[in-house]
């Protein structure tokens, strides 16, 4: 009859094979799935190649200059005139006011000192 070694090792084949066949499974789940974000990937790329592509029709000057002729009544788009561009000089300064919260917080972070005595540190 069987001894309790033999029922031991046949336990014991039985749960190596069940954690075989668990650990297999588990990896063909985790390569579908890598499977799938990849294909997901190629999708995303070839989208992104067809809109730089109709990018590049629609903004050819060509193209432009054609749609300002044809709605030229409508936009009243008109050319930029060497006046309208200022130097840094003519922008005004930023108004003078209260200060910055954010900056006296800033400020009073860095004049903090820690009154803490570590190892580390000699005095």
């Amino acid at each position: 009859m069987f001894r309790a070694t033999d029922v031991v090792m046949i336990g014991l084949m039985v749960g190596a094979a069940a954690f075989t066949y668990k650990t297999k499974h588990d990896a063909e789940n985790q390569f579908d799935q890598l499977r799938k974000v990849e294909s997901e990937i190629r999708y995303e790329e070839d989208t992104i190649s067809i809109l730089k592509a109709d990018w590049s029709l629609l903004t050819q000057p060509g193209r432009l200059q054609r749609l300002v002729e044809n709605y030229d009544a409508e936009l009243k788009l008109v050319t930029v005139e060497p006046q309208q561009i200022v130097t840094v000089d003519a922008v005004p300064l930023k108004p003078v006011g209260e200060p910055d919260p954010l900056e006296d917080a800033i400020a009073k972070m860095i004049e903090k000192t820690d009154k803490t005595v570590t190892g580390g540190i000699t005095r």
